[in-house]
């Protein structure tokens, strides 16, 4: 049984591993990293469609048909406000529509017989004229009740919060009682088939990332599994301004529909054609397999072999995970031979 001791990460550790691994472990050549030439610049994952309802009528919160992570259907119920008192508004303009409904009929019947009459000279053409100016006043205020009720129908309409299209929910800021009132949010939700990286980039690399193709540009989601860890961009576009502030410039890289486990808010990176190291500083990065690492408590570090074959465990700094590979940022240069799995290679000499 060894004993490891933890050393800071600027320090190299050797230790002869004769015990362990022999002259004929498995090694292969470090290797230099895939993304050598590249520029990684953080950004976020954000939802190209996300919408957030609010109330646009006052009342309290009487139903919550969804949660946080639900998904829903376009016109799916969300929420219910009060809405008893929008209700007796649109059934007591229903009455008044109704009551104008009766008066227009009889204004009608009235200007017929008033026409009759003057057809026969029983009147003067002064009493028709008021008999039809009675008419279509009477019309108007049937037009003018019709529509208030449809005014107070929509305001009914209102207190019913649906889903505008399919998506999940994000957020639920109320609950049930609370009172909502006009500008106050109640939902959010976004569509998880549009989601996009975007990333600052200094103003001093405008010119660059503008001519850099669409094929050129990687996205990085490191919180997620190897395989799903570098997902292709199906478009890159650069936004013309220029923050003020900041003095940076937005990215957007659109990714691909059906990607599990990336929701909006994730850490991510996106990674240009654009050289921020000199060309021999570029050639130190190196990567090795996934299975060459080792960890001992605090320490990570590689078996790399020395003179004669004598495997050696050096302390590395790891930096990205792309695929099966990891970069090394310290201690290990290129082509240098590295045990693949230095495990096996130990229960193959305790036997």
């Amino acid at each position: 049984m060894f004993k490891f001791h933890s050393l800071t990460l600027a320090t190299a550790l050797l230790l002869p591993l004769a015990a362990v691994a022999g002259p004929d472990s498995a090694a292969v050549p470090a290797q230099v990293s895939a993304v050598q030439g590249r520029s990684g610049f953080d950004g976020v994952v954000e939802a190209v469609r996300q919408t957030t309802l609010a109330a646009q009528v006052p009342g309290a919160v009487l139903e919550l048909a969804v949660k946080v992570g639900d998904r829903v259907q376009a016109g799916q119920l969300l929420l219910r406000i009060d809405a008893r008192s929008a209700d007796q508004n649109a059934a007591a303009s229903d009455a008044q529509v109704q009551a104008a409904q009766a008066s227009l009929d009889v204004a009608t019947r009235e200007y017929t017989r008033q026409q009759k009459l003057r057809e026969k000279q029983y009147i003067s053409q002064a009493a028709l004229e008021q008999a039809q100016a009675q008419f279509k006043a009477t019309r108007a205020q049937v037009a003018a009740q019709v529509a208030q009720a449809g005014a107070a129908r929509t305001q009914t309409g209102l207190h019913t919060v649906r889903a505008p299209y399919a998506g999940v929910v994000s957020d639920v800021p109320v609950q049930l009682g609370d009172m909502a009132m006009p500008g106050r949010a109640l939902v959010t939700l976004y569509d998880p088939s549009a989601l996009r990286v975007t990333a600052a980039l200094p103003q001093s690399l405008l010119g660059a990332a503008q001519g850099a193709p669409n094929e050129a540009v990687r996205i990085e989601l490191p919180g997620l599994s190897a395989a799903q860890q570098w997902p292709a961009a199906t478009r890159v576009q650069v936004l013309p301004t220029i923050d003020a502030a900041t003095h940076t410039v937005q990215v957007r890289a659109d990714l691909a529909k059906g990607l599990d486990g990336v929701a909006p808010g994730m850490f991510a990176r996106v990674w240009l054609p654009i050289a921020s190291q000199s060309a021999a500083a570029a050639s130190q990065r190196i990567s090795v397999p996934l299975s060459a690492i080792v960890r001992r408590a605090e320490m990570t570090g590689v078996y790399v072999q020395g003179e004669a074959g004598r495997p050696l465990l050096r302390q590395v700094r790891l930096g990205r995970i792309e695929g099966g590979q990891v970069e090394l940022l310290t201690g290990v240069a290129p082509g240098e031979s590295v045990v693949v799995d230095p495990q096996a290679t130990m229960r193959a000499k305790s036997q």
